[in-house]
Formats: structure tokens, C-alpha cells, sequence
């Protein structure tokens, strides 16, 4: 088990898609360097030389094998070797994520950003915590104390190493250590939390490790019902605020419903109390996810005047009605009522 340290001292390792640029040293065999790309097969087409396999070398291994090559041919065989455009990455996720798989993240693409962290937003360089966003971001039963991090070794065996990250260091400390750029063919797995977090580490989790934005619906006795985009991980008191707060009277708000679909299809119900001194918590003010739905039903009261009003409002038809027959008098001048 490596430290995290090391996982920032890892060198670049070549693969298919990946660019070079290869410069002879020797001005007579200039001729032969030029632009080159590496195939699916894990080979580049060089000048001279035909075909050679580059996939699984670090630049300094592939510099010093192609030395060797053009060894055999030249006098002065010196060159030099450089990464012009690296190729798109493929890195896995697993764990306590929202939608964990295989996800592409563009090396031009934007990196990781994390609040009240400087130097995480590096343009071009994807990290752990980018791959994690792009992954939904973490669950509630995620233990951010203990990221796995593996990554395959230089060569074609399929030989790997491993660190543990400490994201929770990186977002209370700024530790970047724990928090290292990403290689193709890496995979990250975050471990489930075996006793609680401290609330103040579920709630930077919860801000800096999940999308920007989330979509769910408050309806019931609120004064603006329906869908609603918030903030990644708003709790549940600041969403019903945003939908206009409860109504008056009409609103219980001792239980305040949250139905949330688990990722194994299931359907999960919990009811909360509305506490507007409540801050951030599992257990009283939860984070929301997307696609999450609160139902904030009608109290007693609602209920009662409701259905006085089912009885009234038939009853009030009626009598306007008789109002209205009575007020047109008879052929003779008399009154109908």
C-alpha cells in the first residue's frame, strides 16, 4: 500500500491515442522524426524502422528503446521524444457513488473543483475528486476518510498498485496530496462508512463531491408545488424554503416526507420534522440527491376546511340559486318566495 504522495510521483504511461512528436539529434536523420500516434495495437509507424511498440513504456523507457532501434541503423541514433497530445482517458469508479462505471475524462477538459481548496482547479488535468463528481458524486454512507486509488505499472503485465486518500484531509486541510491527477485505466473505489462521519466532514463531502446542480420535486402544502433545480446537496429545509416555504396552517410540518429511488430500483421513505435552526444532518436535515422527492402533506387543520368546503360549496350553489329564482316576482306583481 503506497502512501498518496506517491501516486503524484507517477510517471506518464503510454497507450493507444496518445501523440508524439520525435525529434533526431543527428541533422542527417532529421528525415526520420516527424509526428507519430499510437494504434490499438499498441505500435507506431517510424521511419526506417517500420513498426514498434510503445504502449506500456513511460517516455524515458520509450525514448531509450528507440535509441536502441535506431541503433541499429545510424550512426549517432540520439533523438528526443515528447507527449504532443495525450489521449482521452478511461478511468472506473466504484463504491459509494451515485451511478458508479466506466466514465471518459477529456485531459482538455475542466478539472476538479473544490471550495475554499486553491490550486485543485488545474485546466486539463482530471483528479480523484473530478472522477468522483463525474460519477454523482458520493452517498450518504460514503467514508471519504478511505478513497482507494489503483493504477496499473509501466510494462504490458497487468500488474498494479494501490493508495489509500484522505479526501476528508484534502477538504479540511487543503492537503493536495489527497488528491492526486488521474492516468488512463485508473480505478477509484470509495469505501462505505462502517460507523458515522462527523457532520462536518458529510457536509464539506457533501458540497464538494457531487454536481453542481440537482433537479427534485416539492409538492404538498407549499406555495410554489412542482420541480425545482437546486444546488448539489441543498438540505432538505433549504429546498422547501426555495419552493416558497409551507403554507400557513394548511402545511404538518412535523412530518415532512422524503421519497428517494435507491440505485437497486427500490423506493425509500423517511419522514423529518421541519427545524429551521436545524443545520446540515443524516438524520434531521439531510442533503438532497437528484431525482429525490419531498411531500410536505396537509395538516388536521387543511384537512378540516377542506372538507367544510366540499359541504359548503354545494350548499352556497344552492342558495344562490333560490336567491335568484326569488328575486323575479309572478305575472300578478307578487313575490315567487
Amino acid at each position: 500500500m503506497g502512501s498518496p504522495l506517491a501516486a503524484h510521483q507517477d510517471v506518464y504511461i503510454l497507450g493507444p491515442g496518445d501523440r508524439l512528436q520525435l525529434q533526431m539529434l543527428d541533422p542527417s536523420a532529421q528525415a526520420y522524426g516527424g509526428n507519430l500516434e499510437i494504434l490499438n495495437d499498441g505500435t507506431a509507424s517510424l521511419a526506417l524502422l517500420g513498426s514498434a511498440q510503445l504502449t506500456g513504456l513511460t517516455i524515458s523507457q520509450a525514448t531509450q528503446w528507440l535509441t536502441q532501434l535506431y541503433g541499429r541503423f545510424l550512426i549517432r541514433p540520439e533523438l528526443t521524444l515528447s507527449l504532443s497530445a495525450p489521449r482521452a482517458m478511461q478511468v472506473t469508479v466504484l463504491g459509494e457513488v451515485q451511478t458508479p462505471g466506466l466514465y471518459s475524462l477529456s485531459p482538455g477538459g475542466d478539472a476538479s473543483a473544490v471550495t475554499g481548496v486553491g490550486g485543485t482547479g488545474n485546466p486539463g488535468l482530471p483528479t480523484v475528486v473530478t472522477a468522483i463528481q463525474k460519477a454523482g458524486g458520493i452517498t450518504l454512507n460514503s467514508n471519504i476518510r478511505s478513497v482507494t486509488l489503483r493504477r496499473r505499472l509501466p510494462g504490458l503485465s497487468s500488474d498494479v498498485k494501490q493508495v489509500t486518500l484522505d479526501l476528508a484531509r484534502l477538504l479540511q486541510n487543503g492537503n493536495l496530496s489527497q488528491n492526486p491527477f488521474l492516468f488512463d485505466g485508473d480505478t477509484i473505489i470509495v469505501a462505505k462508512a462502517l460507523d458515522p462521519l462527523p457532520e462536518e466532514v458529510i457536509a464539506l463531502g457533501a458540497i464538494n463531491l457531487s454536481p453542481q446542480t440537482i433537479n427534485v420535486s416539492i409538492i404538498g402544502e407549499v406555495r410554489n408545488p412542482g420541480p425545482i433545480q437546486l444546488k448539489a446537496n441543498t438540505p432538505l429545509v433549504e429546498a422547501i424554503l426555495k419552493a416558497g416555504g409551507p403554507n400557513d396552517w394548511r402545511a404538518q410540518k412535523n412530518n415532512v416526507e422524503l421519497v428517494r429511488i435507491n440505485r437497486n430500483g427500490t423506493v425509500s421513505r423517511q419522514s423529518f420534522s421541519l427545524n429551521y435552526s436545524q443545520g446540515v444532518s443524516n438524520a434531521f436535515n439531510p442533503p438532497l440527491r437528484d431525482g429525490d422527492s419531498v411531500v410536505v402533506p396537509r395538516s388536521l387543520y387543511g384537512k378540516t376546511v377542506d372538507v367544510v368546503n366540499q359541504v359548503v360549496a354545494p350548499l352556497g350553489q344552492a342558495l344562490n340559486f333560490y336567491t335568484l329564482y326569488c328575486s323575479f316576482s309572478n305575472n300578478d306583481g307578487s313575490n315567487r318566495c
